[in-house]
């Protein structure tokens, strides 16, 4: 009998679907233009109006000033990803959401290339939404690439996990090289070019997804969350609807002696934590309540580690650029490059720290996701132990050794593997399946506010010095970690047995990605 010819959308190569490679590469550019971005808007803000240097002129801004915009920035990338979902939920679907989105980054990366004060701010407003439309929806259309059960999905999860880290790797070692030579806006505009690959990749391979991100209505679906419906019972909650106007009079007190972008960031918290209150009511048993308050507490987690973490882009890019020798072999290394050691790591130990924790499980020592996350603060925080070395010999020598930035990225990077893709397990676990969702754009959100407080952190450098900054946030994550070990038995038992059926031939950090992209 002669073979059954395959439909478009179900062939493959290297046993993977092939629509698997177009939403690799399209997400693989993305990636590169902004780790490209995010790697030079710090620099270029405070980089001299006079264009003292090859890169070409700067804004001029301080080191404050530059710091908090870049909180604002990266914080907003990630807090996009709940609209953006939604739009692609209840409005276009997946497909039209991912190519509305990278059209949308084409032009703000093409508007940054423009020099005017203007261009700035429109530019980062078109990245900030592009990133939002595009970075929840592609993950969710890898998924839709396989049926439920399809033995390959975590090898394919794998194989889009390495686009991303592929295209931060070579942002990093490219756009530094470019802006060296051309200047600020030459780079801006390579992240424009490579997005405008990613599109035309995208536009070219849909044939390979007509079977996935397609709109589909749930009016109908008995089981579909209707959050006007959950918010308006809020007003029938007396209890909920005190804790609620208690965070809301906080919003405007903070509105008031703040400025009005912390008001409308307190306005939306308050948003989202009375929606989490009314679910947490609306749960039937204790079981899922017990659940949600720890996947509610592991949220803190998630900030205080991104708080940390996120200091690459900001305080630790500009000590780079101003304060380590970066010479090697008579050649000035650019700053920019430094951060693509984050990528090059987890390229090279992903496999290996997958490996330590499932031989770990194995052998029936702790290796439950809660354990990971704390010991991944831990882990992170100790990197910040490498610069403050770096800050006591700057303070000795007026300048500091290039091998401390790696050792501190190293660390980073390990503390990285252990929370990031199992955080998003986690959350699959525990999260009631009528709200998973929901609580996988909380998750980017908490992602979001942890970068707007790695940015708060960043500017305190300015009036306390970075040997101060990094000793605190030493201090502070080791502490944290460790008040999350100690108390670990009780939020295991919280948890109800969670993870104690999940099957062993997969490990946990593919199935991070296998689930929560789901």
């Amino acid at each position: 009998m002669a073979a059954t010819a395959l439909k478009p959308h179900q062939r493959e190569l290297f046993g993977q679907p092939i629509g698997l490679y177009i939403l690799f590469l399209t997400e693989m550019w993305e990636r590169f233009s902004y780790y490209g971005m995010r790697a030079l808007l710090v620099l270029y803000m405070t980089a001299s109006t006079l264009g003292d240097d090859d890169r070409g002129a700067g804004l001029g801004w301080t080191s404050k000033e530059a710091l908090a915009l870049y909180g604002w920035y990266t914080m907003l990338v990630y807090v996009m990803s709940i609209p953006g979902g939604m739009i692609a939920d209840k409005l276009i679907g997946q497909k039209k959401a991912v190519l509305l989105g990278a059209i949308i980054l084409c032009v703000g990366h093409g508007v940054l290339v423009l020099t005017d004060i203007w261009a700035f701010y429109a530019g980062l407003g078109l990245v900030i939404t592009g990133v939002g439309l595009l970075k929840p929806n592609i993950s969710t259309m890898v998924g839709g690439l396989y049926k439920q059960g399809d033995i390959r999905r975590d090898k394919g999860f794998s194989i889009f996990y390495i686009g991303i880290n592929l295209g931060s790797l070579l942002a990093t070692m490219i756009v530094g090289g470019v802006v060296a030579k051309w200047g600020w806006h030459a780079g801006f505009g390579l992240a424009g070019i490579v997005m405008v690959l990613g599109l035309i990749n995208y536009v070219l391979g849909q044939k390979y997804l007509t079977q996935v991100g397609n709109f589909v209505s749930d009016k109908n679906d008995p089981n579909e969350v209707s959050y006007g419906k959950l918010y308006s019972k809020l007003f029938s909650s007396p209890r909920q609807l005190l804790y609620a106007g208690i965070l809301l009079l906080g919003t405007v007190i903070g509105w008031y002696y703040m400025d009005w972008g912390y008001g409308l960031l307190f306005l939306f918290l308050t948003a989202i934590a009375s929606l989490l209150m009314m679910i947490y009511k609306e749960l039937d048993s204790q079981v899922f309540k017990d659940r949600f308050m720890v996947l509610l507490l592991s949220f803190i987690m998630v900030i205080i580690f991104w708080g940390a973490f996120e200091q690459a882009g900001g305080l630790m890019n500009l000590y780079t650029d101003t304060k380590t020798n970066r010479m090697l072999l008579g050649w000035e290394i650019p700053t920019v490059m430094f951060q693509s050691l984050n990528a090059g790591f987890i390229i090279l130990f992903a496999t290996l720290v997958a490996s330590i924790w499932a031989k770990r499980k194995l052998k029936g020592k702790e290796a439950s996701s809660l354990f990971k996350m704390a010991l991944g603060i831990i882990i992170m925080g100790f990197g910040f132990l490498f610069m403050v070395f770096a800050a006591m010999e700057f303070e000795k020598s007026g300048s500091s050794s290039m091998i401390w930035l790696v050792l501190a990225y190293f660390f980073h990077t390990i503390g990285e593997l252990c929370i990031s893709p199992v955080a998003l397990s986690f959350i699959t676990k525990l999260a009631p399946v009528k709200y998973a969702s929901l609580m996988m754009g909380v998750y980017f959100a908490a992602t979001g506010l942890g970068n707007k407080v790695a940015g708060i952190v960043g500017e305190s450098a300015s009036d306390y010095g970075e040997y101060a900054v990094f000793s605190g946030i030493l201090i502070f994550t080791v502490i944290i970690g460790s008040l999350f070990i100690l108390i670990l038995k009780p939020l295991k038992r919280l948890t109800h047995g969670a993870e104690d059926k999940e099957r062993m031939m997969h490990s946990d950090e593919a199935e991070g990605f296998e689930l929560a992209d789901n």
